[in-house]
């Protein structure tokens, strides 16, 4: 019964993760021209489908893996390699899209990430963040159990899918090493919130997956979505 539950997980996961990649797009669209980064590009495949919804015509990448770094530099995007908790290698207003899938929830320090978000935007700039739903229903239903929620299982070096036996890889060795995992979740709210203490303006946020009902329901209820997937913009110069 747990294989057959992690295999349709597996698969609830990965439709999920398909919608959660189709909002962002959607966030993106209507925007053109201009100078795109994507922070976590991996291997830039993904990287090129967003730099297409933006309409950019420069695309530039932050990856630490270097094999996906490689890749990701082979499909010509202008790949630089560092620590998202430091200062960014770039100039002010240097971009005008800043975007992230599923990687502020692995950082330290969130509040450097939004500011130097902030910095290398130009006014008026578009940043689109994606990250998983501390309050998504099957969040609370491992926490209502007693379990570790499901968004914060690889929270350890030593095995993965810590505190929770449905996890998709409970037990196995931990995939990545340290920058795997997950230092904090957000809600919706506080996802929300943290953008705008930020300075950032215009916020819009769009959920997908909403385990165990059909996916559309996220549409309705973005605030137990599996993922969140949320736009916000640089304020105008004066």
């Amino acid at each position: 019964m747990r294989n057959f539950l992690r295999s349709f997980g597996t698969k609830t996961v990965n439709r999920a993760m398909d919608a959660n990649i189709g909002a962002i797009k959607k966030l993106l669209d209507g925007s053109s021209g201009g100078k795109f980064l994507d922070v976590g590009c991996d291997d830039g495949v993904r990287t090129l489908e967003f730099a297409r919804a933006s309409g950019a015509t420069e695309v530039h990448g932050v990856e630490i893996i270097a094999d996906a770094a490689e890749a990701a530099t082979a499909r010509g995007i202008i790949v630089k390699s560092f620590d998202l908790c430091e200062p960014w290698p770039y100039e002010e207003s240097f971009f005008d899209f800043v975007c992230s899938n599923q990687v502020i929830e692995h950082l330290r320090d969130t509040d450097i990430f939004l500011k130097e978000t902030m910095r290398c935007l130009r006014p008026g700039g578009l940043t689109v963040v994606s990250t998983e739903n501390l309050a998504s229903w099957h969040n609370i239903a491992a926490l209502v159990l007693g379990w570790q929620p499901f968004s914060l299982t690889n929270v350890s070096s030593e095995a993965a899918g810590i505190g929770n036996p449905l996890a998709l890889h409970s037990g196995e060795d931990p995939q990545g090493g340290a920058s795997w995992q997950h230092m904090r979740i957000f809600a919706y709210s506080g996802l929300q919130d943290l953008y705008l203490k930020h300075g950032f303006v215009s916020t819009e946020i769009i959920g997908s997956g909403y385990y165990p009902l059909p996916r559309r329901v996220a549409g309705v209820d973005p605030r137990h979505a599996a993922f969140l997937a949320l736009s916000a913009r640089k304020p105008s110069a004066p």
